[in-house]
């Protein structure tokens, strides 16, 4: 049986820069900022946060998929995303990106081959591949 969802988000106002995101929903209703870090004002979200949070929630279920094919059971998993807005003058804007895993209940080998494992079938990881450099760092609690 084929599975499908849509996400729908609008965003109105400035974007990045003060605008408003909210999902059809009523489950995200947020103000954009840009950071403070980039000259901006803060105070709000930004799509940098919002791809991170969607991309360790989508993270973790491709690695409990990965644990569970090899019958592994994990305890405590944390992951972490950073999602990195660069910009140079040769490239302009652009995005690179680092997963940290942290489980227990395996040794290091273990959680870094799951990890690898999950980055090839996280929608979110497939959807970056060959556009966005990533580094993965796993570690055993």
């Amino acid at each position: 049986m084929a599975l499908s969802y849509t996400g729908t988000v609008t965003t109105t106002g400035e974007g990045r820069n003060g605008g408003h995101i909210a999902s059809n929903d009523g489950a995200i209703d947020q103000v954009l900022a840009t950071p403070t870090e980039l000259g901006g004002a803060g105070g709000g979200t930004n799509p940098e946060q919002l791809f991170a949070a969607g991309w360790s929630g989508c993270f973790m279920g491709a690695l409990r998929l990965a644990a569970g094919a090899e019958k592994i059971r994990l305890d405590g998993i944390e992951i972490t995303a950073d999602v990195t807005l660069n910009h140079d003058e040769t490239k302009g804007f652009f995005l690179t990106a680092k997963l940290e895993v942290v489980a227990g209940g395996v040794d290091e080998e273990t959680i870094q081959r799951l990890a690898e494992r999950a980055h090839q079938t996280c929608p979110y990881s497939k959807a970056i591949t060959g556009n966005v450099p990533v580094e993965i760092i796993a570690r055993a609690k």
